[in-house]
């Protein structure tokens, strides 16, 4: 099922907003935590940390799990299909593989951000945090990767794609 021009624009508006928000969400989430780790006073570290929370809850997530859903819908209402070319399977993999990494690493940003308002040991935050910062910087560059493999789209065809080439159907 192909779409109309208007609505295929629409959906590939959101779904690039959507990653690309992701991306910058997380790079925001990468300075807090780096902020967090460099922080002298333990009241920045809590402010830090809180905020971290909101951001992953109320900002990442919902952008990450946007763009996953959005790109599979734009690819089922688009010629490119969703499992014809090698660069979308790729973008669907890495985009599932950060959601699957990222709502695990919320409960710890949560158990931190709880740990911070009741004025934890320092000690304990900065090794959650110092794992969130691995975490985030590995995620910011996978996001970034998706979002070049958008652009740049490399050549292949997946071998169902080569069968629907075949048939005069695909692209």
């Amino acid at each position: 099922m192909t779409a109309k021009p208007w609505l295929r624009k629409l959906m590939l508006t959101a779904h690039v907003s959507s990653a690309v928000g992701s991306a910058g969400a997380v790079a925001v989430f990468l300075v807090l935590v780096v902020a967090a780790l460099s922080a002298g006073n333990q009241d920045f570290v809590r402010a830090f940390t809180i905020a971290m929370d909101v951001a992953a809850d109320y900002v990442i997530v919902p952008l990450v799990s946007a763009a996953l859903l959005l790109g599979i819908i734009q690819s089922l209402i688009t010629p490119w299909g969703l499992i014809r070319h090698y660069w979308i399977v790729f973008k669907l993999v890495l985009t599932a593989v950060t959601l699957a990494v990222l709502l695990p690493q919320t409960a710890n940003i949560n158990r931190m951000a709880q740990a911070a308002q009741r004025l934890m040991d320092s000690a304990d935050i900065f090794t959650v945090q110092l794992s969130l910062a691995l975490h985030a910087g590995g995620g910011l560059a996978v996001l970034i990767g998706i979002v070049a493999l958008s652009v740049y789209k490399p050549r292949g065809l997946t071998p169902y794609g080569w069968r629907v080439a075949g048939e005069g159907r695909g692209r």
